[in-house]
């Protein structure tokens, strides 16, 4: 909303909060003077945004009963005091400016305020025109609403059509013959094993995988294929890049020292083994909300729950309460839109104002998190209390327990070594040095300043080493391996929730209860604390209302999230967002179906993405149609496949594929650390701080095994739109800056990798230049290059020699450089 409207919608929200005299005994001279005085200033200044049939910001300024009903900002009319009300403050420019566009002159101030006086006497209105930008109301017509209603699966329909391979692509013909529309033909193979390699496994296929995948004629040599790459281990690293995008995974608190958090990568290895596994979608959403809760709960099920751990964590608020709620909001959020499409943050404040979902409702939803204990207080060990588990079995628990007393033993021998020279030290100082002795942290300085007087080198020397390395110990304390970032509750007795008047943390109105959102006509939450006491259950109740078969938004979500994941784009376009002003579905009997089906198949993933890699629909060549461009720019009919750039992690994987140094092998475990430019590093506030450059081995992992720092980005993922991990993110935008094209050219890491690239053609291509630019090129554009292209790059080559004066080596580094910078190399077809 603009400022202008903010501010008059302020400024309007104040006025009707005011107890004013009911029509039918307005007195007239006070309805007299509003009409030929007040009225008049309103038009000129107020009702273009609030007059008849006008509510900006939810706000009508034009009858009584809609200043009654009031707007987003509460009361602002004292009855008691009415010349103290904000509405004369807002006017006056005294903290408001109201009307934003200039303060009114003296003598149009002077008439409200006589107004105000009066009671804000109108008079009735016969003209009243609907309201339009009114809040949504939980109705009959809200809940029909496609989104809202249950899933019922449509008929398959029926079309006579060698074109069919499965239902899905029934549904898509059965469109495009009503436009008049004809489908695409079949992409050739080398462009289908290219597409499904990137698609499943986020890698550029092997050249052997294509060899072999063209030489196999059987009939379902396509199928085997599929099944293949979602065998591989690698599927699982590229779907699970796409889950950590929407719950916003990062593995630092983000905030002014954005300090790391522990074993987050637990979580994210979690969530690769879930999608290789094909673990149930409905089980991996439990899990995540209510895996401790669980009757039998496991390692995995704990290092689930590290799903709440993963937003933003202010270590010093100036606010607590308020940080605490803008925490609760972040999960409200994330699962809102993440497992729902719905915005029910967009509650918080007020009811909302595109939606059916009064503000009651988002703190009846906000309850079930109620009792979750915050990430952290301040010190870094309150975050282990709070937020860090044992998953250590019994054998393990014990030995720890051994190297923790030896720990403590050692801490308390080496205090008591430094204490003794402290005594003697402290009984041999006078006057304010002694004073000053009291405080530990200067006594090294004030003991070193009387070597050989009170206390030898040698004696000193041994006490600063005690000192250092009780300091290191003490700093370090041992931790079990076994442990893990997860939630944790204060026990089964939970505070009230109240709903918070503006969004305010200190202005509890109204005792609310667990609650689901009303519009979807749901059950009553049927909570049932754990045995163990430590939680209230009510995470779990939460769990299995979003998993239920019978949720009308879940299993939709989640479908149109894999379409997006396979075509770039979702059946329904807003992925986050399945409201009333959300995107209509450009299949709707399509998503449901498919819907329908994710249940029916158990919430499959791997089913799900079968049914629809073996479509004709995804199979489809992207190439152009002239008519069909012309009717349907953006392919909403699906008459052909949308070319896509890679993804930033796609681009940089790639880059060290092409040139044969990707370390496929290395899975799971703490995240790594690539070398980074001084000059990126040098925009912290302590350069270099918390990103301990890994070695080169470890720097050649994919990149969903970087480090997530949420103030320091990877430069060549930021450049292609990694992920904002403040947030959770439904889709990755990809833009066109001139930063993409500079840092493909000229960073550091490019021409590393261009270096390298080049000594590997030398390796494997032989001294011959043409064998050389032949690889080359194969690598990046997976197909046989063309003799013009091959002469293209020897006379590049030739060219740099000649009239650059580059070295042979140098040369053909250039030229690896630009092969690197095809399109044909960042696009996939």
């Amino acid at each position: 909303m603009s400022r202008l409207a903010l501010r008059s919608g302020f400024l309007f929200a104040v006025l009707i909060s005011f107890p004013v005299i009911a029509d039918d005994a307005a007195p007239q001279d006070g309805v007299a003077f509003f009409v030929e005085k007040v009225e008049p200033i309103f038009i000129d200044h107020c009702y273009q945004c609030h007059g008849n049939g006008k509510s900006r910001g939810g706000l009508n300024f034009y009858t009584r009963d809609a200043l009654l009903q009031g707007g987003d900002s509460g009361p602002a009319l004292d009855d008691e005091n009415r010349h103290a009300s904000l509405i004369i403050d807002a006017v006056n420019y005294s903290s408001f400016e109201m009307p934003p566009t200039g303060k009114l002159a003296q003598e149009k101030i002077d008439v409200i305020a006589k107004w105000v006086s009066l009671g804000a006497p109108m008079p009735v209105r016969t003209d009243v025109k609907t309201l339009h930008n009114t809040v949504p109301q939980i109705n009959d017509e809200t809940r029909q609403h496609w989104a809202f209603r249950p899933v019922e699966k449509p008929a398959v329909p029926e079309l006579n059509s060698k074109w069919l391979k499965t239902p899905v692509d029934a549904f898509v013909l059965e469109k495009l013959q009503k436009a008049g529309f004809e489908p695409n033909p079949q992409a050739d193979r080398r462009t289908l094993i290219r597409r499904l390699t990137y698609d499943l496994l986020g890698l550029p296929p092997t050249q052997q995988q294509i060899d072999a995948f063209l030489a196999d004629d059987r009939p379902d040599a396509y199928e085997r294929l599929v099944n293949t790459l979602l065998d591989s281990p690698h599927y699982g690293e590229h779907w699970a890049r796409y889950w950590l995008d929407l719950v916003r995974y990062a593995e630092s608190n983000s905030f002014e020292r954005d300090n790391p958090k522990p074993f987050v990568w637990k979580y994210r290895d979690y969530v690769i083994l879930a999608f290789n596994s094909d673990k149930p979608y409905d089980e991996f959403l439990i899990e995540q909300l209510a895996g401790d809760e669980l009757p039998v709960e496991t390692p995995e099920t704990i290092i689930a729950t590290g799903f709440y751990r993963l937003g933003p964590w202010d270590d010093e608020p100036a606010d607590p309460m308020l940080a605490r709620y803008d925490e609760l909001d972040d999960i409200i959020g994330t699962v809102g839109q993440g497992f729902l499409g719905l915005t029910l943050n967009c509650a918080r404040c007020h009811d909302h104002k595109l939606d059916p979902v009064p503000q009651a409702d988002y703190y009846r939803f906000l309850s079930f998190f109620q009792n979750i204990q915050r990430y952290g207080i301040r010190s870094d060990e309150s975050v282990y209390e709070r937020s860090v588990r044992s998953i250590a079995s019994p054998e393990e628990e014990q030995e720890f327990a051994k190297e923790k007393q030896a720990y403590k033993d050692r801490v308390a021998a080496l205090r008591a070594e430094i204490d003794a020279v402290d005594r003697k030290m402290e009984s041999q100082l006078v006057g304010g040095e002694k004073d000053d002795f009291k405080a530990d942290s200067v006594r090294q300085g004030i003991v070193k300043k009387h070597i050989g007087k009170l206390i030898t080198q040698d004696e000193f020397d041994d006490y600063a080493k005690t000192r250092k390395e009780w300091n290191r110990l003490k700093n370090n304390p041992p931790r079990v391996a076994a442990e893990a970032l997860c939630v944790k509750e204060t026990g089964v007795d939970v505070p009230e929730t109240h709903v918070l008047i503006r969004g305010n943390a200190t202005a509890e109105g109204d005792v609310v209860t667990p609650g689901f959102p009303e519009i979807l006509s749901p059950p009553t939450p049927q909570i049932t604390p754990p045995a163990d006491a430590q939680s209230a259950g009510r995470r779990l109740a939460l769990a299995q209302w979003i998993a239920s078969p019978t949720n009308p938004l879940t299993a939709r979500v989640m479908v149109n999230r894999l379409w997006q994941w396979h075509f770039d784009h979702g059946l329904v376009h807003s992925a986050n967002n399945f409201g009333l002003t959300g995107d209509k579905p450009t299949h709707p009997e399509l998503l449901d179906w498919l819907a329908a089906e994710f249940v029916r198949n158990g919430w499959s993933i791997k089913a799900m993405h079968r049914l629809i890699l073996l479509s004709n629909t995804y199979q489809m060549s992207s190439a152009p149609n002239a008519a069909a461009l012309a009717k349907d720019p953006q392919n909403e009919l699906l008459w052909r496949f949308d070319m896509r750039r890679l993804r930033a992690e796609e681009v940089r994987d790639s880059i060290l594929a092409v040139n044969n140094t990707l370390r496929l092998d290395r899975m799971f475990g703490p995240s790594i650390y690539p070398k980074l430019p001084d000059a990126v590093l040098a925009g912290q506030s302590q350069p270099g701080q918390n990103w301990p450059t890994s070695d080169k081995e470890e720097s050649c992992r994919r990149s969903l095994y970087i480090h997530v720092k949420r103030s320091l980005q990877v430069p060549l993922l930021a450049s292609f739109d990694v992920a904002d991990a403040d947030f959770t993110c439904p889709v990755r935008f990809a833009t066109t800056q001139p930063t993409q094209a500079l840092g493909m050219l000229n960073s550091e890491f490019i021409n590393e990798q261009a270096g390298l690239f080049a000594a590997d053609l030398k390796s494997k291509a032989g001294p011959n230049v043409a064998d050389q630019v032949r690889l080359a090129l194969t690598r990046t554009t997976h197909r046989d290059p063309t003799a013009a292209e091959i002469d293209k790059g020897l006379a590049l080559i030739q060219n740099l020699q000649t009239e650059y004066g580059q070295s042979p080596d140098a040369a053909l580094k250039s030229f690896c450089l630009v092969a690197l910078n095809l399109n044909e190399f960042i696009y996939l077809d």
